[in-house]
């Protein structure tokens, strides 16, 4: 099956925002956003348990990306960053491709990705699955860590942001108290069909996918599908999902 792959450029305030992506597949379109923390990038779905590139691009347009700042993406840093800014980067690659309606997958930080989204946009949002979200308990020192990381290799490239500049993002991304990127308050007035993969470490803690799936009202919770055969039920779970929430 042919991929296609390609860099769109959006303007923003700051600069030019070069988002890579990659479509898999034919079909109603898919935005399957990958873990790996703000290092998320279309190649960090492969060799996971479910990945949907694999799984789903026999019936739907599959649109990975690396985000912004991330493998092949680049955009500019500033205080006002935030889920906001993600949002709209994901949002102006759908418009760029003719995407008006999507199910959302994500896995990780994708997770929290596709909540704001379904918060964002939800009308646009015809399903969400959220597998392994992250979330706050007791480990805001985990992600402050992973964020140091993150900015310590990529400070070369981007002169443009000041220390109170990666402060302020941080603050903006990992600041909340729930699943960073949405509230209680969100999640419980949420109304995109959705499923939860249950997490079980202190990156995605069990905790966050079974309040999120008791909160949203349209929510189910998955507890097994790292292995087979609970794997192959979570994916056959994960196709009904969607086909029921694709429009005819």
């Amino acid at each position: 099956m042919a991929i296609e792959r390609a860099i769109f450029e959006r303007a923003s305030e700051r600069g030019t925002v070069r988002l890579y992506h990659e479509v898999h597949g034919e079909g109603f379109p898919l935005l399957a956003i990958a873990p790996g923390g703000l290092r998320s990038s279309a190649k960090d779905w492969y060799d996971r348990p479910i990945e949907p590139t694999a799984t789903f691009s026999d019936e739907y347009k599959v649109i990975t990306l690396d985000q912004r700042n991330a493998g092949q993406s680049w955009a500019p840093i500033s205080a006002r960053d935030g889920w906001h800014s993600y949002a709209d980067d994901q949002l102006a690659l759908l418009d760029h491709l003719g995407v008006d309606r999507f199910h959302v997958m994500g896995m990780c930080i994708g997770g929290a990705y596709a909540l704001n989204l379904a918060k964002t946009a939800p009308e646009r949002v015809a399903s969400a699955v959220l597998i392994q979200p992250i979330g706050l308990s007791n480990n805001r020192d985990v992600f402050a860590a992973l964020f140091a990381s993150w900015r310590d290799d990529g400070r070369a490239r981007h002169p443009e942001a000041s220390d109170s500049d990666y402060d302020a993002f941080f603050q903006n991304m990992f600041g909340g108290d729930f699943t960073f990127s949405a509230t209680v308050e969100d999640v419980a007035q949420c109304t995109v069909p959705m499923l939860v993969l249950l997490g079980d470490d202190e990156y995605h803690p069990a905790s966050i996918s079974r309040r999120v799936a008791e909160l949203a009202p349209r929510a189910s919770l998955i507890e097994e599908w790292k292995q087979d055969p609970a794997r192959a039920h979570a994916r056959e779970r994960m196709r009904g999902l969607l086909r029921e929430h694709t429009p005819r």
